[in-house]
């Protein structure tokens, strides 16, 4: 039971992991218009979800560019695709040397070699899972003009100038380690200091973050802007390329004409309820995470 307003440690790891059951008693606080924190419900991603009208087309409903895979890991670009497919956009482009592993398993994609300047128009690139590293592709996605999310090897590849010399929105989405690397600090440091470890991210590269981990947290680079707190997901999310569908996923609802906290707070959400929907309590993996997002999608829209 807490008096007044939820308290931060009652919502973010560690110490979230201690509390059970939450119960708000209000007492009348004097309480200030603008929270440090939010959480998202099911109405709130309701409204914010993409719906196409009668007179969409698949580039009206945008088109989403993913860089991602490398010789080593094509995994990562099937990936970051399946979840690009169900996240609202009209129409998936990959860039890279996987393309013969995307289109065997989703024909529907666009695909082209490279780079990604000349592969065509998009509203929103995801550059990063899988990716080796191809610095000139990370350059060259920072450079446009348009949304881009970096995760995973994008993010080790990542030029701080870069990112805050861009006109458009910038979605960084590491995990701790990742984050952990971005700030000079350790690993340790970010997770016992999550929502310190956001909000110093998003200052410091002018960007929104998305802090995976058991929190999910979300960070806009102002910081007069609530942090969103995910208040879905399971332990089993814990598991190889679940990641990739997660960056896929939140870059199609930048395609799709999202804000970047919008866009990584819905994606987080719906991943997190497809996940729990996939396990059941049971073991899953990354491809039964992108399989339940339209479940998921459904179960916010009903």
């Amino acid at each position: 039971m807490t008096f007044g307003a939820y308290k931060p440690a009652l919502l973010i790891d560690p110490a979230a992991e201690y509390a059970g059951a939450l119960r708000l008693v209000d007492i009348g606080l004097d309480l200030p218009v603008v929270p440090d924190l939010e959480s998202l419900q099911y109405a709130d991603v309701a409204e914010l979800l993409p719906e196409p009208s009668a007179e969409s087309d698949k580039y009206r409903r945008g088109v989403v560019g993913v860089v991602a895979g490398s010789a080593r890991y094509p995994g990562a670009a099937v990936l970051a695709v399946a979840g690009a497919l169900r996240g609202g956009a009209g129409a998936v482009r990959y860039v890279g040397p996987a393309a013969d592993a995307v289109i065997a398993r989703f024909p529907e994609t666009l695909v082209h070699a490279g780079p990604p300047a000349k592969a065509g128009r998009v509203q929103a690139w995801v550059v990063g899972p899988g990716l080796g590293d191809d610095t000139s592709a990370v350059d060259d996605v920072l450079a446009s003009d348009v949304p881009v999310l970096v995760d995973a090897d994008g993010l080790r590849l990542l030029d701080a100038s870069a990112v805050k010399a861009r006109s458009a929105a910038t979605l960084l989405t590491p995990h701790a380690g990742e984050a952990a690397a971005l700030l000079d600090v350790s690993r340790e440091e970010v997770e016992g200091a999550r929502l310190a470890s956001v909000r110093a991210l998003a200052s410091r590269y002018g960007a929104t973050v998305l802090l995976k981990g058991s929190t999910t947290l979300v960070a806009a680079p102002s910081g007069d802007t609530p942090v969103r707190v995910n208040p879905t997901g399971t332990p089993w999310l814990a598991t190889a390329g679940s990641g990739d569908v997660l960056s896929g996923l939140a870059g199609s609802l930048l395609a799709a004409g999202l804000e970047a906290r919008d866009a990584g707070s819905v994606a987080a959400y719906l991943h997190g309820l497809a996940a729990r929907r996939a396990s059941g309590g049971a073991a899953v993996v990354a491809q039964d995470v992108a399989d339940g997002i339209a479940g998921a999608w459904r179960d916010v829209r009903g």
